[in-house]
């Protein structure tokens, strides 16, 4: 991670997403999976869903390692947490298993230190307004792509350039409007340390 680990080192890192059906949690890991596999890395993206409707609470996980991966199961010891919709933080446990030294990134318009004061944490901590970037690029509250930039930052593993391609062949069209949510959420994110 940012400042972190050295990415030679060939060692698992697991996140998990935590965001609604419709908001694209999957979507972002699978990008992020694929973008780390063009990097050269060995990366997975699996999805896990309660209730299949639309606003219900979505996880989504991803592996990254420099050694192919024997893991399949959900990730319950994450070394990143990323939560698209900051609503979720008061609805299921976010931080569940959070390794110590992991981060937490979370979308919302309130300071590091306001999150800090109501969650109680400790732990590595990066917030962005997430929203108020993907009404501003997007036109749509969707903040899939600008939290990618925000992960991708934070973790400091895979180049942005992979994901920006990675974001283009995703969503065509739309590809490059994304390419700029996410390099917003690169640029804008604000990023703590952990507090001992």
């Amino acid at each position: 991670m940012e400042g972190g680990k050295d990415a030679g080192d060939g060692f698992l890192i697991e996140i998990r997403w935590h965001g609604r059906g419709g908001q694209g949690a999957v979507t972002a890991a699978e990008i992020l999976a694929h973008a780390a596999i063009n990097q050269g890395w060995y990366a997975q993206a699996s999805p896990s869903f309660g209730p299949e409707r639309r606003g219900a609470p979505v996880l989504a996980f991803n592996r990254l390692d420099k050694e192919p991966i024997g893991i399949r199961s959900e990730v319950y010891e994450p070394d990143v947490v990323i939560v698209i919709d900051p609503n979720l933080l008061w609805m299921v446990n976010v931080l569940d298993g959070l390794k110590n030294g992991g981060a937490l990134i979370i979308n919302t318009r309130k300071s590091l230190n306001e999150i800090r004061g109501e969650l109680g944490v400790n732990c590595r901590l990066a917030v962005i307004d997430a929203r108020k970037i993907a009404l501003e690029i997007l036109r749509v509250p969707i903040v899939n792509t600008t939290m990618l930039g925000a992960a991708v930052r934070v973790i400091g593993l895979v180049d942005l350039h992979y994901v920006l391609d990675s974001v283009r062949e995703r969503f065509g069209k739309a590809g490059d409007v994304n390419a700029k949510a996410v390099t917003r959420g690169f640029n804008e994110v604000t990023i703590g340390e952990q507090v001992e």
